[in-house]
């Protein structure tokens, strides 16, 4: 449905035609939009970096849209589990690791706010062309085949994500 998903597909079926020329076997991870310590705000970071970037600057976060766009955020130590889970396992295919949960741009101001010495009040830019509404993804197979669960709760990840900014 945008560019970037139709990226992600494309390495997809890269791997599957691996796989049917060379005889291989894969796992794919397909993440939701990944959060945790140590996440560079620069560059291709996400939302959640970059928002905690701006408020270590003191800066105001910028909110493409409404902010009520949705993503499912999934913290590192839960991907980092994922991995493992699925390089010990012979499942094959591709796997959703997400919360399954959709939480809104404004939802995480909302968290960071508190934490902010000179208040953080978005700053409101136009929408931007190609961008996915809602996402939030169904890690079943994850958690049926490869024994999977995201066991970090989005406050409790955002809390860990700012105790290691001080």
């Amino acid at each position: 449905m945008a560019p970037y998903g139709v990226s992600k597909l494309c390495g997809e079926h890269y791997v599957e035609l691996s796989n049917r020329l060379y005889g291989t076997s894969h796992v794919i991870l397909r993440y939701g939009n990944v959060y945790g310590p140590r996440q560079d705000p620069h560059g291709e970071a996400g939302v959640v970096a970059i928002f905690f970037g701006k408020l270590a600057a003191g800066e105001t976060p910028l909110v493409f849209g409404d902010g009520l766009q949705t993503r499912d955020y999934v913290h590192v130590n839960d991907i980092v589990s994922a991995n493992l889970l699925a390089a010990e396992s012979d499942a094959r295919g591709a796997f959703n690791i997400g919360r399954g949960e959709e939480v809104t741009v404004i939802d995480i101001v909302d968290v960071l706010a508190p934490h902010a010495q000179n208040g953080f009040e978005p700053d409101f830019q136009p929408e931007r062309k190609g961008e996915v509404r809602h996402i939030a993804l169904d890690a079943s197979r994850a958690q049926q085949e490869l024994g999977w669960r995201s066991e970090i709760g989005l406050v409790d990840g955002l809390e860990q994500t700012l105790s290691s900014l001080r």
